[in-house]
């Protein structure tokens, strides 16, 4: 309503197209344009990158966490990392392993990687010392502790490190496609962005929110909720 409002006043369609138009164009995009292709590019990176970064996120934060030395060497470089743009990581990875698909979806995970290894580590360091000792007495395998003492106490925070990076990743997914793709929603903005087309900047933006708003409410809120489930049982 209130973007309505601001077009009807503007009333200027090329600085702020309304709703309906912008409808009208995805409409238009999703049946006769490349929308859905483009989508399926920029989804396919955001799922790459994410299963990269989720990982060797955990990987790590399992071993800082359980591991006090571990944790006191790679502290600082876990820092470093949390602190380094994430532009700085696209361009680095641009120029030294060019502009190819590996390329990008590295520079993508390298910028989730320490987000997951944070939450992952504080996971790891709430675990019940009792279970730990009860394992260990009754010779649990390690299959065994690993399903039943080490995944539901983790899966709390593995699920919330899976939504924050989610939100994380198809931003810095849209960048690199910004920067030197040639072909998924990024490059259609940077495209739209050259020709000054604010309808069309919106139109693919919009789309893509809305494909990351469907897997946030269908998949990984649920997703978070279960994982939680036995906490309060």
């Amino acid at each position: 309503m209130v973007w309505s409002v601001f077009a009807a006043v503007l009333a200027d369609p090329e600085t702020l197209p309304s709703p309906l138009e912008i409808g009208r164009l995805t409409l238009k995009e999703l049946f006769s344009g490349p929308l859905l292709y483009n989508l399926g590019i920029t989804l396919g990176r955001v799922v790459a990158a994410f299963i990269l970064a989720m990982a060797i996120g955990t990987a790590f934060g399992l071993l800082m966490g359980r591991r006090k030395s571990v944790d006191t060497w790679f502290d600082p470089w876990l820092l470093f990392f949390l602190n380094l743009p994430a532009l700085v990581t696209i361009v680095l990875c641009y120029l030294w392993i060019g502009l190819t698909e590996v390329a990008a979806i590295t520079a993508v995970a390298i910028n989730k990687i320490p987000m997951v290894t944070v939450l992952i580590r504080e996971g790891a360091r709430t675990f019940d010392p009792a279970l730990d000792d009860m394992s260990r007495i009754f010779r649990v395998p390690r299959l065994t502790r690993l399903r039943h003492i080490i995944v539901p106490q983790l899966a709390p925070f593995f699920a919330a490190s899976a939504r924050t990076g989610t939100a994380l990743i198809w931003k810095i997914v849209l960048v690199v496609e910004f920067l030197g793709r040639s072909n998924g929603v990024g490059f259609q903005i940077h495209l739209y962005f050259q020709l000054f087309d604010v309808a069309m900047v919106l139109t693919y933006a919009l789309s893509f929110i809305a494909v990351m708003l469907t897997i946030e409410f269908a998949v990984l809120q649920p997703w978070e909720r279960r994982a939680s489930r036995w906490r309060h049982a």
